[in-house]
């Protein structure tokens, strides 16, 4: 019997090495799997993973970033923009740091992302206890913070050996690649067993390629689906972030020009099918516009193609459910495929629609429905260049605003955002170029990623051009990765839109409450000297930025050009209108208005509410 050679490495060193052994293959060309690591070290972090990733330092990259919420929003943006095909960790030190990672855990995991998380932990011999910046539990000796990442990570593990890396680390690789399960994996790593030795199988580090599954479908329910279809006069796709994951996106065109099928955009689908596609019918639901959504409350089969139907697409169940059409759920997994009783078709969206595309032939829907979304795709469309040319107003409105980074961004660039108002006027209104050209963070709403997301955007694709929106409450929370990209040379531009406050909020608090309060900076307590006036382009300048103020479109485009000429990131800032939202297109949404309330304007509104809320399905 041959004895198994063995090679003796500290739990930290075998973690890197595996790591640095993993490949993919996209588009037949192999690729390391991971980027890489984004570390913050602290003492709970230094001296193990520290270490290993010195030794690695050139097959296996160390960034530094300077917050660890931002540095996972970058590798997470990293992984999305890579189509969940690449991807990146991060390490923290333990307590503080590591939970400034789980924000961000937490936008993984609601976005279905991959991204693997290794905080350092508590000693595991508990020798030294209370150690720096531990939190003590006085009845659960074994709980640290990091159990705080169990409910934010789709896998989970705390390293008390050496060798429980055998089994727990291909764990974590297989979820953070399964199509079905995919989101953050968590390892938390004791600084004691960071550093602990022990004789690893020498086989355990042998390189390996790793391809993402692409679920089959099942017979019945594929002729099922087949046989629903052929029977709809009046289809709807709604294409969902799956669609672009799978890499459908010529499936999709093929198979809505083939059959003269409009489809509609989720957030995280937008750009699956280019916006001047003649099928391309917009966005849906919440912020969708008047195309896809007249054509939601007519359907009779709506399609939702690898989409997790969020209240927002959905108008909260009342926008297409009130005339209850045929829900087909075409969804990898099953959880979503289900959803809302609808028929389901389960499996990957490509071999999905390559299937369906072969077993329905010469079928197409109605003429009238045909030509009825040829009109309103048109009507839609001429909605928003009105709605996102200049009308020379000093304090302009988002849509002005993103209208003029559109026109500049071109056809190899990419737009990101997060939270707030921008993400809805953007999802409306924004004309994408195809896969890769809209990246925006909607599941979470996460204020804060917009700008070490559009850092990972850029170290996954550094032949595009990123264009970073941001308002002026997301850039005071979270804006120290600029200076991050500064020094990595991810040149970034930034436009940030200055309302001075959270303006989208302020105006869901006039729709449900009916007053302004603590969302303006002019409506919030204050010293007798109010709120300063910031200076966004003097802060950018001091994190190393070109950085200027402009007045208005006009001023915003010349300004954009210069940005575009420049070679390291720069940031645009300008005044805009708190008050001004595109009112065309948009469903209702469910936020509950208080049912008592002494306030006439409150009692208004929640009469409205009740009316709304009979619509939901």
């Amino acid at each position: 019997m041959n004895e198994q050679k063995t090679i003796r490495l500290t739990t930290a060193q075998a973690l890197v090495r595996y790591l640095a052994a993993r490949q993919t293959e996209i588009d037949g060309q192999r690729e390391r799997l991971f980027a890489g690591c984004f570390a913050i070290f602290g003492h709970g972090n230094v001296a193990g993973m520290g270490e290993a990733l010195y030794a690695h330092r050139d097959e296996f990259p160390t960034w530094r970033a300077h917050n660890e919420q931002g540095m996972t929003h970058a590798a997470i943006a990293f992984a999305k923009q890579h189509r969940r095909r690449r991807l990146m960790a991060c390490t923290t030190s333990i307590g503080p740091g590591a939970l400034n990672m789980i924000t961000a855990a937490g936008l993984a995991h609601a976005n279905r992302l991959p991204v693997l998380l290794l905080p350092g932990d508590t000693f595991a011999t508990r020798a030294p206890d209370p150690v720096l910046q531990q939190v003590e539990h006085y009845g659960s000796p074994s709980t640290t913070v990091n159990d705080a990442f169990a409910p934010v990570s789709r896998y989970f593990d705390r390293i008390a050996r050496p060798e429980q890396l055998l089994t727990s680390l291909p764990a974590a690789i297989d979820t953070l690649l399964d199509p079905i399960d995919c989101g953050p994996a968590t390892l938390a790593l004791p600084q004691d067993v960071q550093a602990e030795a022990y004789d690893f199988p020498v086989s355990f580090f042998d390189l390996r390629v790793h391809r993402i599954r692409r679920p089959g479908l099942d017979a019945h329910e594929l002729a099922a689906a087949i046989e629903t279809l052929k029977n709809a006069k009046k289809p709807l796709v709604i294409a969902g972030g799956g669609a672009l994951y799978s890499g459908a996106s010529e499936q999709l065109a093929r198979f809505a020009e083939d059959h003269g099928v409009p489809v509609a955009e989720t957030q995280a689908g937008k750009g699956a099918l280019r916006a001047d596609h003649p099928c391309n019918v917009g966005s849906i639901g919440v912020t969708g516009g008047a195309a896809a959504n007249a054509l939601a409350a007519e359907a009779d089969v709506i399609v939702a193609l690898g989409t997790r139907l969020q209240d927002f697409i959905t108008g909260s169940r009342a926008l297409y459910m009130e005339h209850g059409p045929k829900l087909l759920g075409i969804n990898v997994a099953r959880f979503d495929g289900a959803k809302h009783g609808g028929q389901t078709l389960i499996g990957d969206a490509a071999v999905a629609l390559d299937a369906l595309q072969a077993g329905l032939t010469d079928w197409q829907p109605d003429k009238a429905w045909r030509d009825r979304f040829v009109h309103e795709r048109t009507a839609w469309l001429d909605t928003v260049a009105r709605v996102t040319a200049d009308d020379g107003s000093a304090r302009p409105a988002d849509s002005q605003v993103l209208g003029a980074v559109n026109r500049a961004a071109g056809e190899n660039a990419t737009v990101v955002c997060a939270a707030g108002g921008l993400p809805g006027e953007l999802h409306k209104l924004y004309q994408t170029t195809g896969p890769g050209s809209y990246h925006v963070e909607y599941g979470f709403s996460c204020m804060g990623y917009e700008i070490a997301g559009g850092m990972g955007v850029k170290m996954a694709a550094p032949e595009r051009d990123v264009y970073v929106m941001v308002g002026d409450g997301s850039y005071l929370m979270l804006n120290s990765e600029l200076a991050t990209s500064v020094t990595l040379g991810h040149k970034l531009i930034v436009v940030l839109l200055d309302n001075r406050g959270y303006g989208c909020i302020h105006r869901l608090q006039g729709a449900t409450v009916g007053v302004e309060f603590n969302n303006l900076l002019e409506g919030c307590n204050a010293a007798p000297a109010g709120a300063p006036e910031i200076d966004f382009a003097a802060h950018a300048r001091s994190l190393g930025c070109a950085a200027e103020w402009v007045d208005g479109i006009a001023g915003l485009e010349a300004a954009l050009e210069r940005a575009r000429a420049a070679d390291h990131t720069c940031l645009i800032a300008l005044k805009t209108d708190p008050d001004k939202e595109t009112a065309e297109g948009g469903a209702w949404w469910d936020v509950p208005v208080a049912e008592v309330s002494g306030r006439e304007a409150v009692a208004e509104r929640r009469s409205d509410y009740d009316n709304s809320k009979q619509r939901q399905r």
